[in-house]
């Protein structure tokens, strides 16, 4: 299968996140690597997807999952070698499949060459300059130069010493210490992240996720103006494009330039942004002049409700309307919990205090979770626009959040008084099998433990079962690339308020139940695929299998063919 032709491939694509040290794992050493990624294409294929996404694989120590970058250029030799990035990134392409990368511009690592010249370098030198390095207050410079917070550290300010510095000097980390921030005034930063970007687009990358996209652009202005907390999205809209740390509007500049780039490649490569910022902001980086597009991160927080989901799809389509972008849609990703627990939880439970008790404070209704879940998924795929999966996501899988403290990985966690216990949960290594050394992820042990019943979530065991997740995401995306229309929904009323029913101008058209009783959709049209067994009766509707039901149980979404 050769890629597509169309140079709008990316406006309603279906694009799979792979967090590679937790895809495959080919070389027993417990990490997932690019190896592993290339002897699971087949797989990919199967899912019929029109590109990956590949968190970070290049070198670190892994202070934040990799996203603690020691060289931009490379690969981490625990996950492979560049030759082996380009016969997996050939494989991809032959398979009909793009691929983007993760670009991670607001910080390096500690361990990266800029940073440790930096440490070494006196004050005030051009080393200096590439990062953010203050002097301290107080009578010898002891305290730190302002009250910026950081998300992995109580203060966004290390004194070098921590480090080996021999100065008395302060470094600047919105993450974790062991990643400072680079000074994105310096022109010269600027000028290697367009190296960065051109080494990978000549290699034949598609396109780029950027990491923290709001962010790089400081006011450094002197004196350095404080900011004790990160700003709401009020407080960003309230005075837009000045706050002191996030959404400045020089960012935009950038990333224009970046733009002019990505237009030089046939077809022009792609970028989608990062953005923790309000949807009037949002769209600014996506504008056809700029990143071309931003995730939508609003579904993260909504409960299986629809007028929850009928603000934010509403919202969304309204504000891509403005700047000719296309919507993007995703229930999860490395950094979220699970949407299959995130539904089975009740709307009032604390979610963070819930996984912070492995799960005690409240019960997890898994079969109703794992059922919306699909539903959802299926809803997002009809929508227009492009739909982020998240790997693991089409199992159904829940989160894992009775790792042992000896065991999480995550800084959130680690470096945050241990409020909150992080993203491991969502990180956990596939199961490919239904027995066996880590369920098939490596022939050795999972750097991160997997649940003793993982092997009823396999690849293998929902492969052999028609009506699993994988059998009904699998037909979905299938169907998918032939219903694809214009970027337009007509919504039609239910009589219902926990049913929402939209249609594209194909008239292919989407139901979803997230209510509690049975939902009649007689004389819409031909069903063509649902997300879970139609009708008391239990016919199941998978791979082209035909039903009379026409009532919609709870927790399920049918797209139907308009008979009208």
């Amino acid at each position: 299968m050769s890629l597509s032709l169309d140079r709008d491939w990316w406006r309603q694509a279906a694009i799979y996140q792979i967090y590679p040290r937790s895809f495959k794992d080919s070389n027993g050493d417990g990490i997932g690597d690019i190896k592993g990624i290339t002897s699971k294409i087949d797989y990919l294929s199967s899912l019929s997807l029109d590109a990956v996404w590949l968190s970070p694989f290049y070198p670190s120590a892994l202070a934040d999952g990799g996203y603690d970058v020691d060289d931009y250029r490379n690969v981490d030799p625990k996950l492979g070698s560049l030759a082996d990035f380009d016969e997996m990134l050939a494989k991809l392409h032959e398979a009909g499949i793009r691929i983007f990368v993760d670009i991670v511009p607001n910080h390096s690592s500690n361990l990266h060459a800029w940073f440790k010249e930096a440490i070494a370098a006196e004050p005030g030198s051009a080393a200096r300059n590439r990062y953010i390095f203050r002097d301290g207050k107080g009578a010898n410079g002891e305290l730190p130069p302002t009250d910026w917070p950081s998300h992995f550290a109580p203060s966004a300010w290390t004194h070098e010493s921590k480090m080996g510095g021999k100065h008395n000097q302060w470094y600047c980390h919105l993450f974790a210490p062991e990643q400072p921030d680079f000074n994105w005034d310096n022109r010269e930063i600027e000028e290697d992240f367009l190296k960065t970007l051109k080494f990978w687009a000549d290699r034949g990358v598609d396109g780029f996720r950027i990491d923290v996209a709001h962010g790089m652009k400081k006011d450094l202005s002197e004196p350095l103006k404080n900011q004790p907390k990160f700003p709401s999205y009020k407080e960003l809209e309230a005075n837009p494009g000045q706050n002191v740390l996030f959404d400045r509007d020089e960012l935009h500049g950038v990333y224009k330039e970046w733009r002019q780039l990505f237009n030089q490649y046939d077809p022009p490569r792609v970028a989608v942004a990062e953005a923790s910022v309000p949807p009037s902001r949002l769209v600014k980086y996506a504008s056809p002049d700029e990143l071309g597009q931003s995730f939508n991160f609003e579904l993260f927080d909504a409960n299986f409700n629809a007028s929850e989901f009928k603000v934010i799809i509403d919202r969304a389509l309204v504000n891509a309307k403005k700047n000719g972008s296309s919507t993007t849609w995703c229930l999860n990703n490395h950094d979220q919990m699970r949407p299959a627990t995130k539904f089975g939880l009740l709307p009032t439970v604390d979610r963070v205090r819930w996984r912070n008790s492995n799960g005690t404070t409240s019960p997890l209704d898994e079969k109703l979770g794992i059922k919306s879940a699909v539903a959802a998924s299926m809803l997002i795929m009809a929508l227009p626009g492009c739909t982020y999966i998240y790997q693991g996501e089409e199992l159904g899988l829940l989160e894992v959040i009775d790792i042992p403290e000896s065991e999480i990985q995550d800084p959130q966690y680690l470096r945050n008084l241990k409020v909150d216990k992080g993203r491991d949960g969502c990180r956990v290594p596939l199961p490919w099998t239904k027995a066996g050394t880590s369920f098939g992820f490596g022939t050795a042990g999972a750097h991160l433990p997997q649940p003793k019943n993982f092997g009823e979530y396999s690849i293998e065991a929902e492969s052999a079962d028609p009506n699993s997740p994988l059998s009904t995401f699998r037909r979905a995306l299938e169907l998918r690339k032939t219903l694809i229309a214009p970027e337009e929904i007509t919504w039609h009323e239910t009589g219902d308020a926990n049913v929402l029913h939209f249609s594209r101008p194909n008239g292919w058209n989407c139901i979803t139940n997230f209510g509690r009783n049975y939902y009649n959709f007689d004389g819409i049209g031909e069903v063509i695929h649902a997300s879970g067994p139609l009708a008391e009766k239990g016919v199941y509707l998978v791979h082209g299998v035909e039903t009379t039901g026409n009532d919609l149980p709870p927790a399920t979404t049918v797209w139907v063919r308009s008979s009208r």
